[in-house]
């Protein structure tokens, strides 16, 4: 069996601790990463962890089991993938941050990996994948950590929910059949929806904004029936360098809550172009705040009425 052993790495501009917390802070990957959709810790014991990873990979999507040792006082974090995606048999690494100063460390990123069945065609694949995953991984969180405090208040997170008389379930199915939207939803002009993978969708589609404009965005979204499902859009609206959400459906004593989560992150090089030469990052925000909400809680209308209509038909 062949096995590919690589590096990568990368010099940052902050200290070592800042970085390998970030590392270590898993859950927030999609929104440091580009190649990740979504991250779930399965469970954690001291500093064993266990995670499952969705991420692109070239024009594809792909979703793994990875287990991983955090070792703080090192400043390394090892990872090896317990179910991987094929081409993939085996991938493991390590993560080992190395300080040089007291304001910039070197990041290295190890892979060590094996093509199923030992096809010479699936190990190029992942020598490409890996090698622009990588590339691509230390470069955002090299912008990432050195940008830190200067996009702080860039990035923010809100929810609009509705309380529905109604099942989890049903208004789960309204937000999973996406490529209904365009019937269902005022402002959702086209849906293009495939799920090669149960679980794992690619959804692109034409909205309506407030001013009568049309935008194209593509997500990819990871469900959990019949609770929550998870979103990053890879194609982005010209205000946003990042948007990611979450749907959830819980049912309670007071009927089923159902909730719509944004994190965003304005792109300051284009509010000038769309909003007008003297809009403040502050009038972006409020512009995206709105328009996402008012679209959220549309999705949300339609999904209560479509689930109240379904309980009152059961009797």
């Amino acid at each position: 069996m062949t096995t590919r052993e690589v590096e990568h790495e990368i010099t940052v501009g902050a200290p070592a601790s800042a970085v390998y917390r970030l590392l270590a802070e898993v859950v927030n990957w999609p929104r440091i990463f580009p190649p990740t959709i979504h991250v779930d810790r399965v469970e954690q014991r001291g500093n064993e962890e266990r995670i499952r990873i969705w991420a692109t990979a070239g024009d594809e999507a792909k979703n793994w089991t990875s287990r991983r040792t955090l070792d703080p006082d090192g400043l390394r974090i090892t990872f090896r993938q317990e179910v991987s995606a094929p081409p993939v048999a085996a991938m493991s690494g390590v993560w080992i941050i190395e300080p040089l100063g007291e304001q910039q460390a070197r990041v290295r990123l190890l892979h060590e990996y094996r093509a199923v069945d030992d096809d010479p065609a699936g190990l190029v694949w992942i020598d490409e994948a890996v090698d622009r995953n990588s590339r691509s991984e230390l470069a955002a969180l090299r912008t990432n950590v050195e940008a830190a405090h200067a996009a702080a208040d860039l990035t923010f997170s809100f929810t609009d929910s509705v309380t529905v008389t109604g099942a989890a379930k049903d208004l789960f199915e309204f937000v999973n059949d996406a490529d209904r939207w365009a019937e269902r939803l005022p402002h959702v002009a086209s849906v293009r929806l495939t799920e090669d993978t149960p679980g794992l969708q690619a959804l692109e589609m034409d909205t309506l904004a407030m001013d009568g404009s049309t935008h194209t965005t593509k997500s990819y979204r990871v469900t959990f029936p019949h609770h929550r499902i998870a979103y990053k859009q890879v194609t982005l609206p010209a205000l946003l360098t990042l948007h990611t959400g979450i749907w959830t459906f819980e049912e309670t004593a007071d009927g089923t809550v159902a909730s719509s989560q944004h994190t965003v992150t304005l792109d300051t090089d284009t509010i000038a172009a769309v909003l007008g030469p003297e809009a403040t990052a502050d009038d972006a925000r409020k512009y995206v705040h709105g328009a996402l909400s008012t679209n959220s809680l549309a999705t949300l209308g339609h999904a209560k009425a479509y689930a109240e209509g379904l309980d009152g038909g059961r009797g």
